[in-house]
């Protein structure tokens, strides 16, 4: 079985248009937040907000989940983007042992103040930094290194050469016309949420450069000020080992 190639990612923080990128290339077969499906909707889901009256997939878990990635992975190359905090309950060396692992993040200034936009009754559970900090540092010592790091605000301010740099260290090649596509309706994908966040990735026509932004957490709610002082020291010990751009790759 080959290695699946992971991003471990957190919501509100580019994955998706990262996936549809990888989608582009044409050369893996690319599962879109897996073990989300079950965490959220399986038959025992862990979603901390579940209600009796929520929606329930038989048969679905996490093992079902992992037994489908692995033979996908028995048939060719796999990419799956997912949130570390769905698998924690099943972590287990044998399991991290078939992955290629790799992070996205992203300031939680940006990701928790989307998330209530949404979601106002969020729970820090489902933010995910916690459980994204404990793969990582778990993973730096089964590795003895750390596994690569993009930063979401790296990426879209220079898509081409963080995508690059990105390549070089998961050990697969660069392929830039995958950058760019045709917008419109994603129905080739099973949005198993709905597609309730992906209207952006919908319009879109690529990952192009944009300036970098920043949000004044002050001025947001109490809640959201509370749970981003929580997550910040996890998303900033993750930064201190992002990926760098070499100013001498490629330019989109």
């Amino acid at each position: 079985m080959r290695k699946i190639l992971a991003l471990w990612a957190i919501p509100r923080s580019t994955s998706t248009a990262f996936e549809w990128m990888m989608r582009m290339r044409g050369d893996m077969t690319c599962f879109h937040e897996p073990f989300g499906e079950a965490w959220y909707q399986g038959e025992n889901p862990l979603w901390p907000r579940v209600k009796p009256d929520s929606l329930r997939t038989p048969g679905l878990t996490l093992e079902s989940v992992w037994e489908r990635l692995q033979a996908a992975a028995e048939e060719g190359p796999v990419f799956s983007k997912d949130f570390p905090h769905y698998i924690e309950r099943i972590w287990t060396k044998e399991l991290l042992d078939h992955f290629n692992h790799s992070f996205l993040i992203r300031d939680p200034a940006k990701t928790i103040t989307s998330m209530f936009k949404h979601w106002p009754d969020f729970h820090l559970k489902e933010t995910g930094f916690i459980e994204q900090r404990q793969l990582f540092d778990r993973l730096c010592d089964d590795l003895g290194e750390a596994p690569p790091v993009l930063d979401s605000d790296d990426l879209l301010e220079d898509p081409a050469r963080m995508v690059e740099a990105w390549c070089k260290a998961v050990g697969i090649p660069f392929i830039p016309e995958a950058l760019r596509w045709e917008p419109g309706a994603r129905d080739e994908v099973s949005w198993w949420d709905g597609g309730s966040f992906h209207a952006n990735l919908r319009d879109s026509d690529g990952l192009k450069p944009q300036p970098r932004t920043y949000i004044d957490i002050s001025e947001a709610p109490d809640r959201v000020k509370e749970i981003h002082e929580i997550v910040l020291p996890h998303y900033t010990h993750l930064r201190a080992h992002r990926l760098r751009a070499d100013p001498k790759t490629a330019t989109q």
